[in-house]
C-alpha cells in the first residue's frame, strides 16, 4: 500500500510539501518511531473519538503521550469515549489498519491537537501503512491543524 488516497489529494490541494521516510515494517506508531530512528515526542498518532450523539473526532498526539478522556470531555464540555476498533477500520479503508494518518480534515473528520506538537520544527505522521511516515515542517502542520482546537490532553508514557 501507498499513502492514503484522501491524504494524498489533500496535501496536494493544500499544497503542503512532505519527505516520505520509509521504515521497516511496523505494527504501530510507536514501533515506526523505532524503525525510522525518529524521537517518539515527533511523531503524532490519531485516535478517533465519539460522543453521545455519534459525532466523530480526531485526536491527534504524540505518539509517546497518553490520551486524557477526562481532559478532553472537561476542555469540550463533552462526553467522548474510543471508537471501536472495527468501526474505525470502515471509517479509514483507504488506510491499513492501525496506520491512520492524523489529518482531520483529509477525512472529513473534526479534530483536536495536542499543543505540545505544536512546538516542533517536524511532525511525522503515518500515511495510511505501516512503512511509510511523512515529514511535515512546522509551517505545514500549523496550515493541516489551523480549523483545529489547540489544547492538551495528554501525559508522557514513556520518558
Amino acid at each position: 500500500m501507498t499513502i492514503s488516497n484522501r491524504l494524498d489529494s489533500y496535501l496536494t490541494a493544500q499544497n503542503i510539501s512532505f519527505q516520505v521516510i520509509e521504515h521497516d515494517h511496523s505494527a504501530s506508531s510507536i514501533g515506526s518511531a523505532i524503525t525510522a530512528k525518529i524521537p517518539l515526542n515527533q511523531i503524532a498518532k490519531a485516535v478517533i473519538l465519539k460522543d453521545h450523539e455519534d459525532r466523530k473526532l480526531m485526536a491527534v498526539l504524540p505518539a509517546k503521550n497518553k490520551i486524557s478522556l477526562s481532559a478532553i470531555n472537561d476542555e469540550l464540555m463533552g462526553s467522548y469515549t474510543l471508537l471501536k476498533e472495527k468501526e474505525v477500520y470502515r471509517m479509514f479503508s483507504d488506510c491499513e489498519n492501525g496506520a491512520i494518518p492524523p489529518v482531520g480534515d483529509a477525512f472529513n473528520i473534526h479534530m483536536i491537537c495536542d499543543e505540545s506538537l505544536d512546538k516542533l520544527d517536524y511532525v511525522y505522521i503515518e500515511a495510511g501503512d505501516h512503512q511509510k511516515l511523512l515529514r511535515i515542517n512546522h509551517d505545514n502542520f500549523e496550515i493541516m491543524t489551523a480549523k483545529s482546537k489547540h489544547l492538551r490532553f495528554s501525559s508522557e508514557v514513556f520518558h
